[in-house]
């Protein structure tokens, strides 16, 4: 699956968080409180915007669109593109800091592939933290000093670690197939990713070392991008409906879930609707730990 060929490629783009512009959609911003499932439509607009985070401190949430990242308050205001002129070509893995004071962000360089870049929030120069591609970022360290990401080396697609300021990579997995979506629990204990070592997309965990990879759901589902909540009681994910084949495309019914990580029970809390890429590709959990932020799509 992993060799770059005319028949895979575009599995392959999707895969590894590459995002193209869908045409004929509209594109609908949502927080949804976890307790009461309570659903507000912060905006709506007939354009494809992506991969919502919520600020550290509850301000604003930031969306992808067109590879400019915007940031749109929480009663649906705009309020312009954040650091416009120095993010461009930003695919849907972005974030901030837990301390609010660093943007991360993938970008896909030309004639390159992503790589991944810090800048501060208040503004500078983006800083290089990945010289090697493709490079997808997914988490930050609650201390702030490492980066996890996926990433492919050799034809193989396995999640790595980085010091925040640059330096060596470590490699955490080595399994057949893709591991992506690599995110650290609120109280570092753990990495929270998906992987495609059984056959099919399912949750997995392990301690920032890479020890003791522990797989969390064994359901008919392919699931993704597992969210850890503040309190660490929790996880939030995308569920495809049906086997995607180790992809994780756009424009397919999905549904969002959450697992108690103390008894590992599994429930919907959503129903099924249109989505895929780009609904809930990074951390997007309110600073309360109430809300998550999610995108759904329809057809025009």
């Amino acid at each position: 699956m992993k060799k770059i060929t005319l028949i895979c490629l575009s599995i392959l783009l999707e895969t590894a968080g590459f995002s193209q512009v869908q045409q004929n959609i509209a594109s609908e911003l949502v927080i949804l409180n976890i307790q009461s499932r309570e659903e507000k439509i912060v905006l709506r607009e007939n354009r494809h915007f992506e991969a919502p985070n919520w600020s550290r401190e509850g301000a604003f949430l930031l969306i992808n669109a067109g590879g400019l990242l915007e940031k749109i308050s929480l009663n649906g205001e705009k309020s312009g593109i954040i650091h416009e002129g120095l993010v461009s070509s930003a695919n849907n893995d972005h974030g901030i800091s837990f301390d609010g004071t660093t943007l991360v962000f993938s970008k896909n360089d030309k004639d390159l592939g992503s790589r991944i870049y810090t800048l501060p929030m208040e503004g500078g120069q983006p800083q290089l933290i990945t010289p090697d591609y493709p490079s997808y970022w997914h988490g930050i360290s609650p201390d702030g000093k490492f980066l996890t990401y996926c990433a492919s080396r050799g034809k193989e697609w396995d999640i790595y670690s980085i010091p925040t300021v640059g330096g060596e990579e470590i490699r955490l997995t080595n399994a057949p197939g893709l591991d992506d979506g690599p995110e650290y629990s609120y109280d570092g204990q753990w990495i929270y990713f998906n992987s495609h070592r059984s056959g099919r997309m399912h949750l997995f965990r392990m301690k920032p070392n890479g020890k003791d990879q522990e797989q969390l759901t064994f359901d008919e589902f392919d699931n993704w991008f597992p969210h850890p909540s503040p309190d660490n009681q929790s996880l939030v994910y995308i569920s495809y409906l049906e086997d995607q084949k180790g992809s994780h495309p756009f424009g397919k019914d999905v549904k969002l879930r959450r697992m108690n990580l103390s008894n590992k029970k599994v429930e919907d809390i959503t129903a099924p609707f249109y989505g895929g890429q780009g609904t809930i590709n990074v951390h997007s959990w309110s600073p309360d730990g109430k809300w998550i932020a999610y995108v759904r799509y329809y057809k025009l």
